[in-house]
C-alpha cells in the first residue's frame, strides 16, 4: 500500500496550555509530509480533516483508503482538494489525466473510485492535499491561479503585505465544507494572519513551503490569551483547533496553503483579535 497514515485526537483548550513543546510538536506539527514513493496522510478529529502529501518518484501514486476510513474507495464519502507545490505534473481522476502547473489547485468530488499522482518528467513533484467528509458529490474542477479570487492585504511598513489566492472556495469552485488557498507573503514581509483571528464554527491547517532550508516559520497557536508557538520547517504544516489563532512570522517571506472545514463555507466568518489583545 502506497499510503501511510495516522491520527491526531482532538485536544481541550485547557489541556493544550499545559503542553511543553514535545507535547505541542506531538500533537500539532506534521513534519514528514513528503517521502519518495509514498502517500503520507494524517487523518484529524477535528472536523475530521486529513492533511496530506504525495511525492512520487518512479511511479504514480494510487491514493488508496485505509483502515480508519472504513470505505471501499478514498472518496466514498469524502473530497479532496490538491495543490501541486512542485514541478508541473499530472493527476488522473478516474481515468482522465489533469495537468496542473505549479500552485495550480484541483477539486475532487465524493464517488471518485481512483486517484493518481503522477511523477514530473523534469523536477521533483510534491502535491500537497486536504480531504473533509462530504454530504454530495461536486464535479471535479481544476482551478488555475487566473482562476483563483485574489486579495491583497497589508503593507510592508508592517511587515505583512502579501497577496491571498482564494482558489478552492464557494466563489470559485462548488465544495462541500472544504475550502483552501495560498498566501504569498512579498519580499521583506514575514507576517501572516496578523492581525489574529479565531473561528470556532472551523478548523484551519497551515502548511508551510517555499521556505530555505535555513529559515524557519514561528507558527503562533492557541487561545488568544494563552498563545504558544511552533518553529516550523520548509514544506511542513500546523494543525489550528477551531478555538486557537493561526498566525506565524518567518526569517524570510515564504508562502503557505490554508485548508479550512467546518460548518460554513463563509470566508469572512471570523472574530478578529486586536494584536494588543494578545497575551
Amino acid at each position: 500500500m502506497s499510503i501511510h497514515y495516522s491520527i491526531r485526537h482532538a485536544i481541550h483548550p485547557a489541556d493544550s496550555k499545559t503542553y511543553d513543546t514535545a507535547k505541542l510538536r506531538e500533537a500539532y506539527l506534521i513534519e514528514n509530509l513528503f517521502q519518495p514513493d509514498t502517500i503520507q496522510a494524517v487523518y484529524t478529529m477535528y472536523d475530521r480533516l486529513i492533511v496530506g502529501g504525495a511525492q512520487p518518484t518512479e511511479k504514480p501514486l494510487k491514493l488508496e483508503t485505509f483502515p480508519t476510513l472504513r470505505s471501499e474507495h478514498f472518496l466514498d464519502r469524502r473530497e479532496l482538494g490538491i495543490i501541486n507545490v512542485g514541478a508541473d505534473s499530472k493527476v488522473t481522476v478516474d481515468g482522465e489525466e489533469i495537468t496542473l502547473a505549479n500552485k495550480e489547485a484541483l477539486y475532487v468530488g465524493r464517488g471518485v473510485k481512483e486517484v493518481l499522482f503522477h511523477p514530473a518528467t523534469s523536477g521533483e513533484t510534491f502535491f500537497y492535499f486536504n480531504s473533509a467528509p462530504a454530504h454530495k458529490a461536486n464535479p471535479t474542477k481544476k482551478v488555475s491561479l487566473d482562476m483563483a479570487e485574489t486579495v491583497e492585504l497589508g503593507s510592508l511598513e508592517n511587515s505583512n503585505h502579501r497577496i491571498i489566492r482564494k482558489v478552492l472556495i464557494n466563489s470559485v469552485v462548488e465544495t462541500c465544507q472544504l475550502q483552501m488557498g495560498i498566501t504569498e507573503l512579498q519580499k521583506g514581509s514575514v507576517w501572516n494572519t496578523m492581525p489574529a483571528h479565531t473561528h470556532d464554527r472551523r478548523m484551519e491547517a497551515y502548511f508551510y513551503f517555499e521556505l530555505p532550508d535555513d529559515q524557519v516559520v514561528s507558527h503562533f497557536m492557541g487561545e488568544p490569551d494563552e498563545t504558544r508557538h511552533l518553529f516550523l520547517r520548509n514544506r511542513q504544516a500546523a494543525l489550528s483547533p477551531p478555538w486557537s489563532i493561526h498566525s506565524g512570522a518567518g526569517t524570510s517571506n515564504y508562502t503557505f496553503i490554508w485548508g479550512m472545514a467546518g460548518e460554513n463555507l463563509d470566508y469572512n466568518d471570523m472574530d478578529k483579535l486586536s494584536v494588543t489583545d494578545l497575551r
